[in-house]
């Protein structure tokens, strides 16, 4: 999996291998079968849902952040 860096900003760019796509795909159907059992439930399953989503997000953050050439930092529009 690796996506290439970003010209301007802060970040990742678009992927540029199947795997790339394949990790923000799994991360929407998790964020999805996290956040929908909680969307009616009790304070608690709202808030156990929350929380699940902060921490599926930040590991997804890492695991870009990682497999980006070059890595994350601002840039303004160099090499």
């Amino acid at each position: 999996m690796v996506r290439p860096q970003k010209r301007y900003g802060y970040g990742a760019g678009l992927p540029i291998a199947w795997q790339g796509w394949a990790l923000p795909a799994a991360y929407l159907a998790i964020i999805v079968g996290i956040a929908l059992p909680g969307t009616g439930g009790t304070l608690g399953a709202r808030t156990a849902s929350f929380v699940g989503v902060l921490l599926v997000t930040g590991v997804f953050m890492v695991i870009a952040a990682r497999h980006t050439h070059g890595g994350w930092k601002w840039r303004w529009g160099g090499d």
